[in-house]
């Protein structure tokens, strides 16, 4: 999976073997295929990127929040990396939500 240069993406701590109905509905969240999510759990890459600043960012952002809290609600460890000029670093959710905020009406 190509990440965009400025973005942040969540990835599953650990390989859980999830059941189908916890794929489905992050299927239903992230619009990423079944196949697609069991394989970067296992790869351990992340389940959900989200591009910042481009015009589909007021798309992604609310799947980005959907996904943190579907994961979270699950009581799922999950890792969020915030994605700039191509360097990735490790970023706690709150902060990923203050960037999110500081975004609004910033797209390109």
């Amino acid at each position: 999976m190509t990440t965009p240069d400025n973005a942040i993406s969540l990835t599953i701590i650990g390989t859980p073997d999830f059941g189908s109905e916890v794929l489905k509905s992050l299927y239903r969240i992230t619009g990423r295929s079944t196949v697609e999510l069991r394989r970067a759990i296992r790869a351990g890459e992340p389940v959900y990127t989200a591009a910042l600043f481009g015009n589909d960012h007021i798309q992604v952002v609310p799947r980005l929040e959907k996904t943190a809290a579907y994961l979270d609600g699950l009581g799922v460890p999950f890792a969020v990396h915030e994605w700039v000029d191509g360097e990735r670093e490790q970023i706690p959710v709150e902060v990923m939500r203050q960037i999110i905020e500081s975004a609004e009406g910033e797209y390109r």
